[in-house]
């Protein structure tokens, strides 16, 4: 098993999350975060924003099923502006053991 982790812009998270339940991927835990990549931040006028705001969805998956949400992921959260900064990034990190705490059964 897997633990995606994105980290995309605000305004793409309801279509990025459309896409993952049209694809069969409904179960997803999202919330807001602030941060900043590889342009520390952003200026507008004289002000510098050096905390961008978020959102970070997180979704457990099957090996088989990564590189479908990455592309998933990676299509519908993209702005269209190649190499544009602040689009996102993708974490991908394995996840030993799940438990539903309703039934304490250890799966997926």
């Amino acid at each position: 098993m897997l633990l995606i982790k994105a980290i995309i812009r605000p305004e793409k998270a309801p279509e990025v999350l459309s896409e993952l339940c049209d694809a069969g991927f409904p179960a997803v835990t999202k919330f807001d975060v602030v941060g900043r990549g590889k342009q520390r931040g952003v200026k507008v006028g004289e002000i510098f924003y050096d905390e961008i705001p978020k959102q970070m969805m997180l979704i457990v998956v099957k090996d088989e099923y990564k590189d479908d949400i990455i592309k998933i992921i990676t299509r519908s959260a993209k702005t269209g502006n190649k190499g544009a900064f602040g689009d996102g990034k993708i974490f991908v990190t394995p996840v030993e053991e799940v438990y539903t705490i309703s039934s304490g059964t250890n799966e997926l």
